[in-house]
């Protein structure tokens, strides 16, 4: 349980240090970090969305090949 309570606490001082380097830097820096923001949205946005396209390829393959296999066991009982 200290692991993580020493943990957390790091985690809040580096939150605590970067939001003072932020509020004390100068316009170009912040919005330097603002267009890091963006970008880093951006990429994982498209991550997102290019994951949510293949896993709806893949579900279509599946539904597909599970169509195929119900068809072709339903022509075997029918003509058995």
């Amino acid at each position: 349980m200290g692991t993580k309570k020493n943990g957390l606490l790091a985690l809040l001082g580096l939150g605590a240090l970067a939001w003072w380097k932020y509020k004390n830097s100068s316009a170009e820096e912040k919005q330097a970090v603002k267009d890091k923001v963006n970008t880093a949205k951006d990429n994982f946005n498209k991550w997102g969305t290019d994951l949510k396209s293949k896993a709806g390829d893949v579900a279509s393959q599946v539904q597909d090949k599970v169509n195929k296999t119900t068809s072709s066991v339903e022509d075997t009982v029918n003509r058995g």
